[in-house]
């Protein structure tokens, strides 16, 4: 019987610490994903438009004018951004110049990516950059000296003389006031003003993108919806989750992976259910034998064992759930469990709770439990009438 008990108590423990898992690891994640989604958010648009062919587009038309005009629209940017090569004290990167008109500066929480100095990009007359932290990096930049200039090149169109490489190539100067850092495929960015980057490039009229945002208030899935009937197929509107589709993908890939990975240990621990349940029918056998002799028919024999291994499952479960719940409101207000390192904006781990998570966790070890605890109430009316017999 003490055996049996051991047996039992590992199954619920299992369960339990299962359970509790489950729920830690998908509010993790759902953190990771929610401030991931606030960080693009401080540099993402709402609704971006890129041509469908080609880089660019002539945004002087009736319909992107009308888009500018519209009361719902909080800022509207003109961008203009290409490949180019970055040069400081010598040193060479490849990395992304982003041109963007006066608007871009009413993002709001710009300054909450600043990792040092100011997102400026204009003062009087003179042009700032600020430049992602891949920049920064490898190239070894002091914002902070203001008599430190880049160097940007950019292929010359049409090309120059080919006798002499550098006639082949724009070359202009700017000093940086400040680096940001908000993600692997922003930081390798050179934000300047948008006149700038149009002598650089040679583009006096076209851009590569719209970037709007809109109001609190407005709906954003009707205005995409309205804005692709209208816009026709020349161009494309996205999200911000269309806008970075490989980074949700990965995110819910491993979400799902560990999911899955977690699943498989509980499946381990619950099945642990019908080994103990099969020492208690063992040791029950007279008992159930008696039971029947006196009227209890198959399947009150076999509820009565159903119901005691989904007894052991569900108190597992239940307890798990409050625990990891538990763990996950201590997270969020003390961040107990750290990163690792010193990030300026995410110091431990992000937790977002969703109450789906809690009904999936529940259903998937209710649906589990249900398997094991049948398997195991099944045996115990295996051999009944030799049972009997015995007696």
């Amino acid at each position: 019987m003490h055996a049996i008990n051991i047996i039992s108590g590992i199954s619920m423990l299992g369960v339990l610490i299962g359970s509790a898992a489950l729920i830690i690891i998908l509010s993790v994640f759902n953190g990771f994903e929610v401030t991931i989604l606030s960080l693009n958010g401080n540099f993402s648009p709402e609704i971006q438009i890129e041509p469908r062919l080609g880089k660019t587009f002539d945004p002087n038309t009736p319909f992107f004018n009308s888009l500018a005009k519209d009361p719902r629209v909080f800022s509207f940017t003109q961008v203009l951004q290409e490949k180019a090569l970055i040069k400081y004290n010598g040193r060479p990167f490849i990395g992304t110049i982003k041109g963007v008109s006066d608007d871009f500066l009413k993002t709001p929480l710009l300054d909450s990516i600043v990792q040092v100095g100011s997102f400026t990009l204009k003062s009087g007359d003179q042009d700032y950059a600020v430049i992602g932290s891949e920049v920064q990096n490898s190239l070894s930049i002091n914002v902070r000296d203001p008599l430190a200039t880049m160097e940007i090149y950019s292929p010359r169109r049409p090309m120059g003389n080919v006798s002499d490489p550098l006639s082949e190539f724009v070359v202009r100067s700017i000093t940086p006031s400040g680096a940001f850092a908000v993600g692997q495929d922003f930081d390798d960015m050179v934000v300047a003003p948008l006149r700038f980057v149009r002598q650089l490039l040679d583009q006096p009229v076209d851009v590569s993108a719209l970037e709007i945002n809109y109001k609190k208030g407005a709906d954003l899935d009707a205005i995409q919806l309205a804005m692709e009937k209208a816009i026709g197929k020349d161009f494309t509107v996205k999200n911000r989750r269309e806008q970075n589709t490989e980074l949700y993908k990965t995110l819910n890939y491993e979400r799902w992976f560990i999911f899955m990975i977690l699943t498989f240990v509980l499946i381990i621990a619950i099945f642990n259910i019908i080994g103990s349940l099969t020492m208690l029918v063992i040791d029950k056998r007279k008992d159930i034998a008696i039971l029947t002799s006196l009227g209890a028919n198959k399947r009150l024999i076999q509820g009565i064992f159903f119901f005691e291994g989904m007894m052991i499952s569900i108190t597992g479960c239940i307890t798990g759930i409050l625990l990891g719940l538990g763990f996950c409101i201590l997270q969020q207000q003390f961040g107990l469990v750290k990163m690792g390192s010193k990030m300026s904006m995410i110091d431990a781990y992000p937790i977002s709770l969703r109450f789906s998570d809690f009904i999936l966790v529940f259903l998937t070890v209710g649906v589990i439990a249900v398997i094991a605890s049948g398997i195991s109430s099944r045996l115990s009316i295996k051999g009944l009438n030799d049972i009997k017999q015995d007696l």
